[in-house]
């Protein structure tokens, strides 16, 4: 049997988002997380992003379980696509559990996958590998640490957590727990790494409550509020505090809406009796008497906050009656969007409520010394960041060293790297097939780096087209040439130039009739070749050019 347990990231590494981790020890292995992220501004038209599971795919027959700590996109966002590539079991809590039935029903997968719910303090046996469940706190309800126990020792992969001690619902993170197996003995702690350039200790969500109080209290306009719709415990503030103050609450939002209905079927939300009612009855209410809560906190162009702004919703048209909260900070590259929506809606004369000193949000994430105590507590012997950017792990694995793990046992892994454990060392060892794969409509991974650089390039410096009709005897021009453009310049103001660019086709063809060139590949990168040398030389623009020939 091997004494060597490997541990590869196929994603969740020098990035924020798409989470997934390979433990594998023998013949066994199990995965867990299995995350999306989202495009940059380099992705055109690119949808989402999941990890390459190449490897887990050459390796199905011997995975035992995919786990998941919690109900974010970049923990489960990915599954409605690897799932149909694996056949795994899914171990998961009641929350989790819920809304990945959501996300495998929508892709007809939901009949063929195993779902095993599990209770946090639960322990469970896969391969060679035991699983325990530990209850921690986050910015969703249900989510929790893993007790991996391995061959050669025991593993603590945190998830997603912070140390709230006034939670609003499930009791503070299971501190005791992480003591008790600190000293029993932790063989590597492997670490959430989100917050740790932010000094202190994270906010308690009960703080954001009574933020809501204030705003709803001796407020007569209607309030809208958006949140990340996993946030239940951020909704249910929400609700609290209406209800206190006598108004119906709305929902609007696909993905709210989802939440919401699931969250409500588990018992992780508390509706009082009557508070409820139909987006579409609210504008028979008084405004003083309603509250919307809605999707949209990060300005997706789709969300029905969006849409408000926009005056593209059906329901609800913003005006200066209008108090719209925003509960929710800015993911990395949303700031942009976001600040659309926001001076959409000031313009629509509503008040608008978003600021960071307003106590509207707070973070789900471990600050450096909840990150400390976690440590303190675990006393690994070896240690490994996880989740954030390549300075979020560089400074975490500097934290550890200063709690006392050994520097040579603090390892920095990356996307595909294999990093092996034995009870007395850790280095990072090979390679396995890794990086991004996009999501474009229902198209997976067949939008790759040639699709890219050509849509980066059509973005940039747009197209045009050249249409020749030429003779399948000797290849001499018959009709044209014909000169569409798209994204490059506006023909009416370009005519001269469009008969520039005719003229270069032209002396191209007949210099190719001279040369006896038939070859249409030819005639094509020739005409390509001079069109483009003669426009940048004119335009200092470099179109992407599309030279078509037809055959007569």
């Amino acid at each position: 049997m091997a004494s060597k347990l490997k541990i590869i990231s196929l994603g969740g590494l020098n990035e924020i988002g798409k989470n997934l981790t390979v433990f594998e020890y023998g013949d066994d292995i199990i995965v867990v997380d299995c995350g999306l992220g989202f495009p940059d501004e380099e992705m055109y038209g690119v949808d989402v992003v999941i990890p390459d599971i190449t490897y887990l795919v050459q390796n199905k027959h011997r995975i035992r379980a995919i786990i998941l700590t919690h109900g974010h996109e970049d923990h489960i966002g990915g599954l409605p696509f690897v799932m149909q590539e694996l056949d795994a079991p899914l171990y998961a809590t009641r929350l989790t559990a819920g809304l990945i039935e959501i996300k495998l029903e929508e892709r007809g997968l939901l009949e063929k996958t195993k779902i095993i719910t599990v209770e946090a303090g639960e322990s469970f046996r896969a391969g060679c590998f035991e699983i325990e469940t530990i209850h921690v706190n986050h910015s969703i309800a249900d989510a929790v640490a893993l007790a991996i126990k391995t061959p050669i020792g025991t593993v603590i992969h945190t998830g997603d957590f912070k140390i709230d001690v006034t939670p609003i619902q499930g009791g503070m993170i299971d501190l005791t727990r992480f003591g008790e197996l600190g000293k029993k003995g932790v063989l590597m702690l492997l670490s959430d790494s989100t917050n740790v350039e932010k000094p202190g200790h994270s906010e308690s969500e009960s703080k954001v409550g009574a933020r809501f109080d204030q705003l709803f209290k001796d407020c007569s306009k209607r309030i809208i509020v958006t949140t990340f719709a996993s946030n239940v415990h951020r909704i249910q503030q929400v609700i609290n505090s209406a209800a206190r103050y006598g108004r119906k609450v709305a929902i609007t939002g696909r993905s709210m809406e989802n939440i919401m209905r699931v969250s409500e079927e588990l018992g992780y939300l508390t509706v009082p009796k009557d508070t409820f009612v139909d987006i579409n009855q609210i504008n028979s209410l008084p405004k003083s008497k309603v509250v919307v809560i809605t999707t949209g906190s990060q300005g997706e162009s789709m969300s029905a906050l969006y849409r408000m702004a926009f005056s593209g919703h059906r329901q609800v048209e913003i005006d200066a009656s209008d108090r719209v909260i925003i509960s929710a900070s800015a993911i990395p590259g949303n700031e942009r969007t976001i600040s659309k929506v926001i001076n959409e809606l000031f313009m629509k004369g509503a008040e608008v409520i978003y600021d960071r000193l307003e106590e509207l949000h707070v973070s789900g994430h471990a600050c450096k010394e909840e990150l400390k105590m976690m440590l303190a507590l675990t006393q690994p012997r070896f240690f490994m960041p996880l989740h954030g950017e390549q300075r979020h792990l560089y400074t975490h694995a500097a934290l550890a060293k200063q709690m006392g793990v050994e520097p040579n046992n603090v390892v920095i892994g990356d996307i595909g790297r294999i990093v092996e454990v034995t009870k007395k060392s850790i280095k990072l060892a090979g390679t396995v097939p890794a990086g991004k794969v996009l999501v474009d409509g229902t198209g997976v991974g067949d939008v790759g780096s040639i699709v890219l650089r050509d849509r980066r390039h059509l973005a940039q410096d747009g197209m045009l087209v050249v249409v020749m009709t030429l003779s399948a005897e000797d290849a001499s021009l018959i009709s044209g040439p014909d000169i569409i453009t798209r994204g490059f310049v506006y023909v009416k103001e370009s005519d001269s130039l469009l008969d520039e660019l005719r003229r270069v086709t032209l002396e191209t063809l007949e210099s190719c009739e001279h040369q006896n060139i038939t070859d249409w590949a030819t005639i094509k990168a020739k005409v390509k070749a001079n069109l483009s040398g003669y426009l940048y030389k004119q335009t200092k623009r470099s179109p992407m050019i599309l030279p078509v020939i037809m055959e007569v």
